[in-house]
């Protein structure tokens, strides 16, 4: 994966990084009996009303390798995300994925507590939502992976979310297969929540609140046909001068650049495209 572009030294997405690790730092001094019955995720612990579970659950891990492994998977792909999203659409994504795949893990414990019960640290839940957006972002995206840590292979980023999905499935109800202490209900209802959030709270933005996910349908119903100067856009050096509409603009320029984004990640684009970009977002933001 290439490095996206900006400014991600100082991303939401590397705070939480640093902040996951401080957290666990700070796990090693509390009691286990006080972590176990108040901060990590239960059945037992939503009965008796403790809901911070379903945030501090997320900030603990159970040990030192869990931590390395779902800190380097949030900073694989949370930067990309969060530089499409922004930062506080990638935050609500983020906990929320986490948020609702707990609850799931602990409501399944209600029909099978052998299953599904028991206690639930870990930001998994919420770093599957992230991974599920990313594949969303760029589902044709090639990846480079290890299976098992070792074998390299490198699939499309679409194929990645269905290989997630089945393995939560599966691992749900063959546990000792695919790990018995493994919160794969938590992992699918994060994919699951991470797929929904791309689909329709993106989709459905209010007027004025470009995204480049809308349908090319709905950016032409937000931007009516409005006589401008094309100065008033970034245009190259090759542009005629003279006057399009709004309309010819966004059919011309912004689509292919949002084609650009589905095919190959917002960090493909040139200083110029990203400039394009933005007088867009500020003329809708205007409207």
């Amino acid at each position: 994966m290439r490095e996206p572009t900006g400014r991600w030294r100082f991303s939401a997405t590397v705070w939480m990084v640093i902040i996951l690790v401080i957290a666990f730092i700070l796990q090693q001094t509390i009691p286990l009996r006080i972590q176990d019955r108040y901060l990590a995720l239960s059945l037992e612990g939503l009965k008796h009303g403790y809901v911070w579970q379903l945030l501090s659950f997320q900030f603990m891990h159970a040990t030192p390798l869990h931590l390395i492994f779902n800190g380097f998977t949030l900073w694989m792909f949370g930067r990309e995300v969060e530089e499409v999203l922004g930062k506080s659409r990638f935050l609500t994504l983020y906990f929320l994925s986490g948020a609702i795949g707990g609850l799931v893990q602990a409501l399944l414990a209600l029909i099978s507590y052998k299953l599904f019960g028991g206690s639930v640290v870990g930001a998994s839940a919420g770093i599957f939502g992230v991974v599920a957006a990313f594949t969303m972002i760029a589902p044709n995206r090639m990846l480079t992976m290890l299976l098992f840590f070792v074998l390299p292979i490198t699939i499309r980023a679409q194929i990645l979310l269905w290989l997630e999905t089945a393995a939560a499935v599966l691992g749900m109800f063959l546990p000792n297969f695919f790990g018995a202490h493994i919160a794969n209900a938590a992992h699918l209802g994060g994919i699951l929540t991470g797929v929904a959030f791309m689909k329709f709270s993106l989709s459905s933005a209010s007027e004025g609140d470009w995204s480049p996910f809308e349908s090319k349908r709905r950016k032409r119903e937000l931007i009516k046909a409005v006589s401008i100067k094309i100065p008033k856009w970034p245009h190259g050096p090759t542009e005629k001068t003279g006057e399009v509409t709004q309309e010819e603009f966004i059919s011309r320029e912004v689509d292919p650049i949002l084609d650009k984004i589905s095919q190959h990640g917002i960090q493909s684009l040139t200083e110029h495209e990203r400039k394009v970009l933005e007088a867009a977002r500020k003329k809708m933001a205007k409207r």
